[in-house]
């Protein structure tokens, strides 16, 4: 059974290979020191970062992400040590955060190398700190224990690793930052070219140009990325699949991590099933291979090959894009594989960009150090001469990169002019003309919009964030000031009225691209407060009754969906479908809540936890509309709560990252066009085909 812990607590280590997986809302450091009896670090040869990211008995990740894996074998380690720290730092000139408390909590689980939890911990409380220290392992009475520790540092990874005593900390600590900076993207392996049997055709140069010549080309990754989620754009944006571990060949060997990956509420990968009957997800890239998509409900037999590029206009010029030119058994399915390919191909393309300009900075440093080193070419105009030349080298070597990059930014946007019109109802935003004439389908699609996510290099190159259905875990609309920047310039009743309404959104592309009568959507609204935002739903007569309000009516509905969860896995387990009450709707359900957790008693939560938990799997799924820190009376208690569902907010917000390179992606919301009626027609469309069909 996992243990939960709350900073101070500690827990017994049932065994000594262990991997420490990290889940943070941005891409951050992670690395460890190893102490003595007295927790004093004896000097840098004691400590894993991502310059020198193993030592005996421990390996950490060596970039940046959102996601890591440490592997730690504690009996490798020498027998000097006995303490092992557990540090947490934000990558400093990334653009990223600058502090914790602008972010969402980091998450650090110490499991077994077959996945298995043992302990796990919530970072929550942090503010103004930059760097942490996570939890830490040590040795009492020749036991290994772990010990929750969320001990900040505003002054960031000097101070802490001042803390643990070690002499020149200061210095460490900027080489560490500098490692970061110089593999947060080169560590990746650029993305292999595009065959007939991998995901979809390459119609320009890939990133893998983006390097100049001069600049030192990435190496390949030492394992396979793992999608950590859910729900990629792990994703994202996808839902993430739980991660493999890497299981030593020898039993002395230190398990190697995965590459690290970014955690959901990042967009996230498709989940994988193990049901043959079940969506699958595209298996996770392999460094130096293709992604292999397999579709979702055909495992024998190889999808016929995407359609073939149309000719170029001109001899020398790349094919013009064509939209559905990846493999799959469908237009939807190839279009599902093309817009994730789009998703890796600027991924990368953006990694090797900031890698050649981190590279052609740090160049110039290095040069401008090298030349004035002799105190004579610091008088006159040596020295002039020299930091010109030196910056003139940086900006040609910027300026090449940019030339690559702005050249396949521009085929990206032109194969996103054609993918976007020729999107189906459920992969288009709601100002895509497609939901004028939609009609309710007879099948469910593989995918839902929920959003866009672009880079600052290029706002205006969007990326649709899709998550395959039927959901694998429920969303979470944010309506806190304290989620962003954004979030904390609005006023609190307008940022949560913006965040039902958003939710209403989803709820309403949800029932448009179910068949009829098999998706229902539940409302608890305790104050009555969501009343204009919930009129859309409630006028179309869309919902299965009407929003629950007060303490009866909470406590009516989350009754009667633990009641279908529990029948529904009871009849699973025993292969007894047919032994269902007559009266049980099996079709898939959507609750969705407002306020959360004002009007619920513990009964309540406890009941909405098993909910968030069990229910996706048995069809029954949340969308939240919450504040965290409303809910912080609580305590560490719903962490688990918030770790399982995809948080996503009602204004742009660069809290997801993918799960290539661990970029920082802005999402933005869906939202119908100013003065548009299109969600309301569409809503009257499944009253519609609900009554057409009897339901």
């Amino acid at each position: 059974m996992t243990a939960e812990l709350v900073r101070g607590q500690n827990h017994t280590l049932p065994q000594t290979r262990l991997e420490i997986r990290v889940s943070a809302g941005s891409p951050v450091v992670a690395g460890a020191t190893l102490g003595d009896e007295n927790g004093t670090v004896r000097g840098v040869e004691w400590i894993a970062h991502p310059g020198a990211h193993r030592l005996p008995g421990l390996e950490v990740s060596r970039q940046a992400a959102a996601g890591h894996r440490l592997a730690v074998d504690l009996e490798a380690l020498p027998d000097e040590v006995h303490r092992v720290t557990v540090l947490l730092a934000l990558p400093t000139g990334v653009g990223g955060p600058t502090r914790f408390g602008a972010t969402a909590a980091p998450f650090v689980a110490v499991t077994g190398l077959d996945g298995t939890e043992i302990a796990t911990f919530t970072l929550t409380g942090l503010d103004a700190e930059s760097a942490v220290s996570a939890l830490e392992l040590y040795r009492r009475q020749g036991a290994w224990k772990v010990r929750a520790v969320g001990q900040g540092y505003a002054a960031g990874l000097a101070e802490m690793l001042a803390d643990q005593g070690l002499a020149g900390a200061a210095e460490l600590a900027a080489s560490i930052q500098e490692a970061v900076a110089r593999s947060l993207a080169r560590s990746v392996a650029p993305p292999p070219p595009r065959t007939p049997e991998g995901d979809r055709v390459r119609h320009a140069s890939g990133p893998s140009d983006a390097h100049p010549p001069t600049a030192p080309q990435p190496q390949p990754t030492a394992h396979p990325p793992t999608v950590h989620q859910p729900t990629a754009p792990q994703s994202a944006t996808h839902p993430p699949t739980a991660p493999q571990p890497q299981v030593p060949a020898h039993p002395s060997a230190v398990p190697q991590p995965a590459v690290p990956q970014p955690d959901a509420p990042t967009p996230a990968h498709p989940p994988t099933g193990t049901d043959p009957g079940t969506p699958t997800a595209p298996a996770a890239p392999t460094a130096g291979g293709p992604i292999n998509y397999a579709h979702p409900r055909r495992q024998h037999a190889a999808p016929p090959p995407p359609p073939p590029a149309a000719p170029p206009a001109e001899p020398g010029q790349a094919p013009q894009p064509v939209a559905g030119d990846a493999t799959g058994w469908s237009m939807d399915e190839r279009l599902y594989n093309q817009i994730w390919g789009m998703f890796e191909d600027l991924a990368r393309a953006a990694a090797a960009y900031r890698s050649a300009v981190d590279f052609a900075e740090s160049r110039m440093g290095q040069e401008l150090d090298r030349s004035l080193s002799d105190p004579r070419n610091r008088i006159g105009g040596t020295g002039d001469r020299a930091r010109e030349e030196a910056r003139a080298k940086r900006d040609e070597l910027i300026a090449r990169a940019r030339e690559v990059f702005d050249r396949d930014l521009a085929q990206l946007a032109a194969e996103a002019a054609v993918v976007e019109p020729a999107l189906p109802a459920a992969y288009a935003g709601w100002d895509n003309p497609v939901w004028h004439a939609h009609r309710i389908p007879m099948e469910l699609p593989m995918a839902l919009r929920i959003g866009d996510l672009h880079l600052p290099e290029r706002t205006d190159l969007r990326i649709p964030l899709l998550v395959r259905l039927p959901l694998e875990r429920g969303i979470w609309v944010d309506s806190g000031r304290t989620a962003s920047e954004a979030a904390a310039l609005m006023d609190t009743d307008r940022l949560r009225r913006l965040a039902m309404e958003t939710a209403v959104l989803h709820a309403a592309r949800l029932l448009a691209v179910y068949p009829p009568g098999e998706f229902s959507v539940h409302v608890i609204d305790p104050a009555g407060s969501a009343a204009g935002s919930l009129a859309p739903l409630v006028d179309a007569g869309v919902l299965a009754g009407p929003p629950a309000a007060g303490p009866g009516g909470v406590a009516s509905v989350l009754a009667h969906l633990t009641r279908r969860v529990d029948l529904v896995q009871m009849a699973v387990r025993a292969g007894a479908a047919d032994a269902l009450p007559p009266d049980l709707d099996t079709g898939e359900q959507l609750l969705v809540v407002n306020d959360f957790p004002h009007g619920f008693d513990d009964r309540a939560v406890t009941q909405l936890r098993y909910l968030a938990d069990e229910g996706p799997s048995v069809g029954v799924h949340l969308l939240m509309v919450a504040d965290r820190e409303d809910a912080s009376a609580y305590g560490p208690v719903l962490d688990p709560l918030w770790r399982s569902l995809l948080r996503i907010t009602p204004v742009a917000d660069n809290h997801l990252a993918d799960p290539w390179v661990g970029h920082a992606w802005t999402y933005e919301p869906p939202a119908t066009p100013p003065g548009s009626r299109v969600m309301e027609q569409v809503l009257a469309a499944v009253t519609a085909a609900r009554r057409a069909a009897g339901r």
